[in-house]
């Protein structure tokens, strides 16, 4: 049956969230007010930098921690009052494989189908429709330890899907798979989508990823939500071009800085290790402008480039590094 609740399907408000620091030090703050909300039948992709928080909004929407304050609800239902209730409605696919390699992946699905209260026989043909789905019937007898590493990804989300869940969490889908199966993965995943008419919560270290897939993003750093928006929206924020400049070596990152302050028309200049990023209005007539420049002061630039708005701009204003790194050095 169909969930007819006009609420959000997942909702998080003012969520703060404190770990006991390590050897006598500060407690750590890994949730400071985070609050979002999401529409149901939606892919809403969760980015950010390691200690963010987003792994302990995670936790705590699937019931796997509690929230220090603030509400959130799974479903319609609230995780701290009805912990059961959210299980129930959830699936959850976790980086770290689930599947029992000693199994064959249909005794898998079955299991996973059984400990959510299916009949045999319902998690039986439940099991055979998403093994055609995802392309695995021809292996479903195989021990899963045989299986590739897109093969045992698919089934890992496939266990998600056993019990149809109302909302499914998927922590990092595509790790450790090669380009083709990260492809084949998504077209999976965008029809799953499609025809279990489910919300998602996708976190992934791949911007491509929830470019793709993620109809809305919100981006936490910490432990708060810095923006949110569809991934349009977001690049269509900031104004102008990206301007991008790789420094030698040898070149000096303060004169850089310098050099790249006296250039007129370029705003919002950021470090990211040796990488300058800069916006500029157009950016076809700044980049001669900045090379310039670098040359006229003696500085050697190993790259330079100009590019329309993407989502590692938007994560770069809004968290002060790129999405690839962990510096954090603003200018």
């Amino acid at each position: 049956m169909a969930h007819t609740n006009t609420s959000p399907a997942l909702e998080a408000s003012e969520l703060t969230k404190t770990y006991p620091g390590a050897r006598g030090k500060p407690r750590v703050h890994a949730l400071d007010g985070l609050s979002f909300a999401v529409e149901s039948g939606t892919i809403f992709g969760l980015l950010g930098p390691n200690g963010a928080g987003k792994s302990t909004t995670v936790k705590i929407l699937a019931t796997l921690s509690r929230a220090d304050s603030g509400v959130a609800t799974v479903a319609g239902f609230d995780v701290a009052r009805h912990p059961e209730r959210v299980r129930r409605a959830i699936g959850f696919v976790a980086q770290k494989q689930v599947s029992d390699p000693m199994d064959t992946g249909i005794e898998n699905l079955v299991l996973a189908g059984r400990l959510q209260g299916m009949s045999g026989r319902d998690a039986k043909a439940r099991a055979q429709e998403l093994l055609g789905r995802f392309a695995l019937g021809d292996a479903a007898g195989r021990q899963v330890k045989t299986y590739s590493g897109g093969m045992a990804r698919k089934l890992d989300v496939a266990i998600g899907l056993m019990h149809r869940p109302q909302v499914l969490f998927l922590d990092e889908p595509t790790t450790g798979l090669d380009p083709e199966a990260r492809t084949q993965m998504w077209a999976e995943l965008e029809t799953m989508a499609r025809v279990e008419q489910m919300t998602v919560l996708l976190t992934t270290h791949y911007l491509d990823e929830a470019d793709r897939l993620a109809s809305r993003l919100a981006i936490v750093d910490h432990g708060r939500v810095v923006t949110e928006g569809t991934p349009e929206e977001l690049k269509n924020a900031l104004h102008g071009d990206a301007v991008i400049v790789e420094l030698a070596p040898t070149t000096d990152l303060a004169e850089a800085l310098r050099v790249m302050a006296r250039v007129d028309g370029l705003s919002e200049v950021v470090v990211d290790g040796r990488t300058l990023h800069a916006r500029a209005d157009v950016g076809a007539i700044a980049l001669p402008q900045v090379l310039t420049a670098f040359d006229d002061a003696v500085l050697r630039v190993a790259s330079a480039t100009v590019a329309r708005p993407s989502l590692d701009d938007v994560y770069l204003k809004h968290t002060g590094h790129a999405f690839t790194t962990n510096s954090r050095i603003a200018a």
